[in-house]
């Protein structure tokens, strides 16, 4: 009789919010993970789960059958995939890198390039949730790659988040992450925007976040971000600091293609006010206050 083949070993690179987030789903689900983060806190946190530290992204990749980086920013992953001590320093022909984090689509398809080019292999997998989601597992993986790739890992992914579906070569699922955030950006400014209409008017917050969030304008936002503009409250499920690197990544997305993006021009100059504000560390709900801000000093204009 044949022993059950053992799970593979998963390597992460990036235990903030989102890494770490996927590593309890991992191990949840059963998965060996080594990971390595710069913040010592970040790697304690996975030992206390079982899970395995390592000293660079190097090391995780000796000791892994497949490497997923969750990184902040594009030097970071870069850093982490090709650097003196990164990924492909310890990575043996064939190895699998999954890289999560949001990126441009033109720097993925460098990855992928340049993993090829030593004989590793690499998907395009961002993520679409946040860290908070993830943790409860809703969500999805965008994945872009080969595809019979796709399907080797599929499993695994889906023990993660409930879908892992397939969008094309590597970049196209990037750029669907970008379409997201944007989709995201906009969203969660209308809730802040309904919401300081709501209770300028007198309404009760908390009982119009519950009303809506059964009728024609329910959202993912409303029910995610609502609530914490409703206390006033924003632990960061997505810093703001980040956030606008992901608008960044999605005006340049936008001239690369020739795509005018008016909405987004607007709340990009909302967001940014906010993190100039001094909110840059809280979740991007927090541009709340500044709605707010601007109805205080519209009223006491006139």
């Amino acid at each position: 009789m044949s022993r059950p083949q053992a799970p593979a070993t998963i390597g992460i690179v990036g235990l903030g919010l989102l890494g770490s987030a996927i590593a309890a789903r991992l191990r949840a689900s059963g998965y060996p993970v080594v990971g390595h983060d710069i913040v010592p806190a970040c790697v304690e946190r996975l030992v206390a789960l079982g899970g395995t530290a390592a000293k660079s992204a190097a090391e995780v990749a000796r000791a892994s059958d497949v490497v997923l980086t969750v990184l902040p920013s594009l030097a970071s992953v870069e850093s982490a995939i090709l650097g003196a001590d990164g990924m492909v320093a310890g990575a043996r022909p064939g190895q699998t890198l999954m890289q999560m984090s949001t990126i441009s689509p033109e720097l993925t398809r460098r990855l992928d390039g340049e993993l090829a080019a030593r004989g590793q292999t690499f998907l395009d997998c961002p993520v679409s949730g946040t860290s908070g989601m993830v943790a409860q597992g809703n969500g999805a993986f965008y994945v872009g790659g080969e595809r019979a790739l796709y399907e080797r890992w599929r499993p695994m992914l889906e023990c993660v988040l409930p879908r892992a579906v397939y969008i094309g070569a590597a970049g196209q699922a990037m750029l669907l992450k970008l379409v997201a955030n944007l989709l995201v950006a906009l969203n969660s400014a209308s809730v802040a925007e309904a919401l300081t209409l709501a209770t300028r008017g007198g309404l009760d917050a908390g009982l119009v976040v519950d009303v809506l969030g059964v009728g024609a304008a329910a959202s993912q936002m409303l029910q995610v971000r609502g609530p914490l503009m409703v206390r006033g409250e924003f632990p960061a499920q997505m810093k703001l600091d980040l956030f606008m690197k992901d608008l960044h990544l999605i005006q340049g997305a936008a001239q690369a293609c020739g795509a005018d993006l008016e909405l987004t021009d607007v709340a990009e100059r909302l967001y940014a006010a906010t993190q100039a504000a001094g909110h840059g560390a809280e979740d991007l709900a927090v541009v709340f206050t500044e709605m707010q801000r601007r109805t205080r000093e519209g009223s006491h204009d006139g």
